[in-house]
């Protein structure tokens, strides 16, 4: 069965949070969930993208892309991928692919330069994330898993000749999260 992907609500707050809770293990969970509903709740400029997967009028996956700003070039336009989640007993059919795909083909008709995600490359790489296209940018904090920071360059303006010192929404501003 396809799921249905729309833009979440105020109203899907309870939901996206059992999806997280679902999907990760203890003691990332609840992190996680905060993280869904900060970027859920917080104003930002680019707005924050942040989807659901419904299937018979359940939410069952959550994704949130929010905007990464590089202060050197205010015409650059990048984007997070995080969080993402599916409900543990909907995993394995293809809804975290819906959302990301989905979230990828609305910012790529906005105009966005650079996609980041920072997770797991066997799965993040079938959707064009690559180390390589996030070499020159730098995340926020030292990262316990450097090899799972990516990028997808969704227009010019993709790869940097020198590195460049991203800035993120206040809701990733936590070294927890990295």
């Amino acid at each position: 069965m396809l799921a249905l992907i729309r833009i979440a609500n105020s109203l899907d707050r309870d939901a996206i949070h059992d999806v997280h809770s679902s999907a990760f293990p203890e003691g990332e969970n609840e992190l996680v969930a905060k993280l869904a509903i900060d970027l859920l709740t917080e104003k930002t400029d680019p707005e924050t993208i942040s989807l659901v997967a419904e299937i018979d009028g359940a939410v069952v996956g959550h994704i949130a892309f929010s905007p990464v700003t590089n202060p050197g070039d205010s015409n650059w336009c990048g984007y997070i991928l995080a969080p993402l989640g599916v409900r543990t007993d909907c995993q394995q059919r293809g809804i975290g692919s819906s959302l990301v795909t989905n979230g990828i083909e609305r910012l790529s008709q906005q105009g966005v330069n650079v996609v980041f995600v920072y997770g797991d490359p066997k799965y993040y790489q079938r959707f064009g994330f690559k180390a390589e296209t996030a070499a020159n940018y730098l995340p926020p904090y030292e990262l316990a898993f450097p090899f799972g920071w990516m990028a997808t360059a969704l227009g010019p303006g993709g790869y940097p000749e020198q590195p460049v010192e991203l800035s993120f929404v206040a809701s990733l501003r936590d070294p927890a999260l990295w």
